[in-house]
C-alpha cells in the first residue's frame, strides 16, 4: 500500500514525475463518465481531480461560496497554477455545478486544452445508445485534434483491456473485503481506489492484481467476523478517508458504496467484441447512474437497496455534499424507498472540511448502536 499512499498524498508531484519519464501528454477530467479509454488509446495519461486541499480564495471571484465546494476546489488548483502541468481538461456534461465549471474554466485558465463531452442524460430510451455513440465519436475525434494524436481501434481496444483488467481487479477486492472486511481497513480501500484515478494505468493493472493474490492467500488464513456491523456508504465523492477508521471505531465495517470515487467508478466492464467505441458507449449506458442522469425514477434507489440486501448491511449511511443539488434532490425519494425496505438510514451533510471529529463519532456510534 505504500507506493498507492504516497501517490495519494503527493498527486501532482507524483503526476509531473510520471509526465517527466515517459513523456505522455497528462489530460484531467473531474467526473466518472469520462472515458478513459480514449485519452489512454491517444497517448496520453487520465488523472481524475477531486477538490483542494488548500484554502479556497481565487475560486470565489467566480463561483458562490456556497457552490459544490468540490467545484470550488478543482477551480482553485486551475487558478492557483497547482495542476498548470496539464496539456488539456474534459469536462463531461453532468451536474450543473461542472458545467459552469468548464464555462469559467475556458475563459480564466491559460493552459492546456479545454473539450466538453456533451453526454446524453437520459440514458433509457432507443435513441439513447445512438446518441451516445455518435458523441464518444466526435469526442475521439476533438481529442485526437487536440493531443496531435491518430487514435486508433487497435489503440482503443488494448486500452479497454487495460481498464477493464484495472475493473475486474477492484471488483474482486471489494467482494473480498465485503466477504471479510478485516482483510483490508477501509482507508487503505480508500487510498487504493484513489490512487487508480491518478496512476499509470499499465502500473496499476499490475499492482491490483498482486494486491488480489494478496488478499486471496491472506483471506485464507482470515476467520470472517461475524460481531462486525456492517454498512453500506452511499453519495457523490467521497474526500474524506478519516470517515472509514471513525466507522470501524465505532464496531461498523463499510462492504461496500456507492460512489462515483469508489464502486460506480469500476462498475460494468466494456465490450472487448466488435466496435470499440460503441463498447465503450453500452458501458456508459449500462453502469449505475448518478443523480445527474436519468434511466427511471426507482433505478438508483433499488439499486443502492439491492447492495444493502446482497452484502447483508444493517444500515446505510449518506454522505451529502453541502450545496450538492442533484443528491439533495434525489435523497428523498430514496430514504423512502429504504425506509420501505425496512433499511436503517443516517445522512450525513458534509463538506470540505470535515465538521468536529468529536460530532461525526457521536452520530456514528448512535446510529451503529440503533441497527
Amino acid at each position: 500500500m505504500t507506493e498507492f499512499r504516497t501517490i495519494v498524498d503527493q498527486p501532482y508531484a507524483y503526476l509531473q514525475k510520471l509526465k517527466n519519464q515517459n513523456g505522455k501528454k497528462t489530460v484531467g477530467y473531474v467526473c466518472s463518465y469520462t472515458p478513459e479509454e480514449v485519452i489512454l488509446a491517444a497517448g496520453a495519461h487520465p488523472a481524475r481531480f477531486f477538490g483542494t486541499k488548500q484554502q479556497i480564495h481565487l475560486a470565489d471571484s467566480h463561483l458562490q461560496s456556497y457552490s459544490c465546494s468540490v467545484v470550488r476546489g478543482v477551480l482553485e488548483e486551475g487558478l492557483s497554477g497547482r495542476i498548470g502541468f496539464l496539456d488539456g481538461m474534459i469536462f463531461p456534461h453532468t451536474c450543473d455545478s461542472i458545467q459552469r465549471l468548464s464555462d469559467i474554466w475556458r475563459m480564466n485558465i491559460p493552459f492546456g486544452f479545454h473539450l466538453d463531452l456533451v453526454l446524453p442524460v437520459k440514458l433509457n430510451t432507443p435513441s439513447a445508445r445512438d446518441y451516445m455513440a455518435d458523441v464518444l465519436k466526435k469526442f475521439r475525434t476533438d481529442l485526437g485534434r487536440a493531443l496531435q494524436a491518430d487514435i486508433t481501434d487497435d489503440a482503443l481496444r488494448k486500452a479497454i483491456k487495460t481498464m477493464n483488467a484495472i475493473r475486474q481487479s477492484i471488483l474482486e477486492i471489494y467482494e473480498l473485503r465485503s466477504r471479510n472486511p478485516r482483510l483490508m481497513s477501509g482507508a487503505d480501500l480508500y487510498t487504493l481506489v484513489r490512487a487508480a484515478m491518478i496512476m499509470d494505468r499499465e502500473r496499476l493493472a499490475e499492482m491490483l492484481a498482486e494486491t488480489v493474490l494478496e488478499m486471496k492467500a491472506k483471506a485464507a488464513g482470515v476467520e470472517e467476523d461475524g460481531s462486525l456491523k456492517r454498512i453500506v456508504l452511499a453519495g457523490g465523492i467521497c474526500n474524506h478517508p478519516d470517515i472509514y477508521p471513525m466507522i470501524e471505531d465505532a464496531g461498523g465495517a463499510v462492504v461496500w458504496d456507492d460512489f462515483c470515487t469508489g464502486a460506480r467508478y469500476f462498475a460494468e466492464p466494456v465490450s472487448e467484441e466488435g466496435d470499440p467505441v460503441a463498447g465503450i458507449a453500452g458501458r456508459l449506458l449500462r453502469r449505475v447512474i448518478c443523480p445527474a442522469k436519468h434511466a427511471g425514477l426507482d433505478r438508483r434507489a433499488k439499486h443502492i437497496i439491492r447492495l444493502a440486501q446482497e452484502h447483508n448491511a444493517r444500515g446505510v449511511i449518506f454522505l451529502l455534499f453541502k450545496f450538492c443539488d442533484p443528491h439533495a434532490f434525489d435523497y428523498p425519494d430514496i430514504k423512502k424507498s429504504m425506509d420501505a425496505a425496512g433499511i436503517p438510514v443516517l445522512l450525513l451533510e458534509i463538506e470540505d472540511p470535515l465538521p468536529g471529529e468529536g460530532q461525526l463519532r457521536t452520530r456514528f456510534e448512535a446510529f451503529l448502536e440503533m441497527v
